[in-house]
């Protein structure tokens, strides 16, 4: 019911937790991203899409900040995360073979 209301499934998790009582979902031998990729298959994975969101974020601050060596760093360390995650996830089967990271789709997805 969540899911369909378009909610993510950490939000999914919090309000489980909060107005249900349930502590953990995983008391009850299942995963929260088990029963929603079932139903709700998303483009990216969640954890995948919050580190891209980030990323577009900095990029954005980047174009006005273009001396912020810290920002440029953090990016640098932001990205790499990025596309290890997206070779385990290519590997695994969530993401297409071949996924590639790129700036120009990231900006896309996140709007």
């Amino acid at each position: 019911k969540l899911a369909k209301e378009g909610k993510r499934m950490s939000e999914i998790g919090i309000i489980l937790r909060d107005q249900y009582g349930v502590p953990d979902i995983r008391l009850f031998g299942t995963r929260i991203a088990k029963i929603v990729d079932k139903e709700f298959k998303k483009e990216v994975p969640e954890d995948m899409y919050n580190l891209i969101y980030k990323a577009v974020n900095v990029h954005r601050h980047m174009d006005t900040n273009k001396k912020d060596s810290k920002a440029k760093h953090g990016l640098e360390l932001l990205e790499s995360k990025i596309r290890r995650l997206g070779k385990y996830y290519s590997r695994t089967g969530k993401l297409i073979k071949g996924w590639k990271y790129s700036v120009d789709k990231a900006k896309l997805l996140v709007k």
